[in-house]
């Protein structure tokens, strides 16, 4: 496997309507949220994807990638029912998720689903132990 330095170099960049953002150095600052795009983008060809950032409603350091929603649509899962195309990310991503990645919220829709329907379901607030941790602030250092 290629470092992320040189995977991003090496695939093209996708259309900003797969929720990329298309300036570089954001890029470079997100080595967690690039390796998700880049695996799911090469194993499951979507026509859509979206990987999205929600550490920061979390009680984790400023700029941290432990916590992610993903959406998709690809005709992968086409004749998958849920938990399959759930488990098809999970295995995708089995590195993330023994390493940095905390938490992965996935919505796996096939192309016709995205078609006839694209909401996206909010992510509820951090209800997590250390959130009512009153000391969590001096643990984590300055936020603001």
């Amino acid at each position: 496997m290629l470092p992320a330095r040189l995977l991003r170099q090496a695939l093209p960049r996708p259309a900003p309507s797969f929720g990329y953002s298309t300036a570089g150095p954001a890029m470079e600052e997100k080595p967690v949220e690039s390796s998700i795009r880049a695996k799911l983008l090469q194993a499951l060809q979507p026509v859509h994807l979206e990987v999205l950032n929600e550490s920061s409603m979390h009680a984790v350091p400023r700029g941290a990638e432990t916590h992610f929603k993903v959406v998709i649509a690809s005709q992968r899962f086409a004749g998958l029912p849920l938990l399959q195309r759930h488990r098809l990310v999970n295995e995708i991503l089995q590195a993330e998720l023994a390493g940095p990645v905390h938490a992965l919220s996935i919505q796996a829709k096939t192309p016709q689903q995205w078609e006839e329907n694209r909401s996206v379901s909010q992510s509820p607030g951090c209800l997590g132990g250390s959130k009512h941790d009153p000391h969590m602030a001096t643990k984590l250092g300055s936020q603001g």
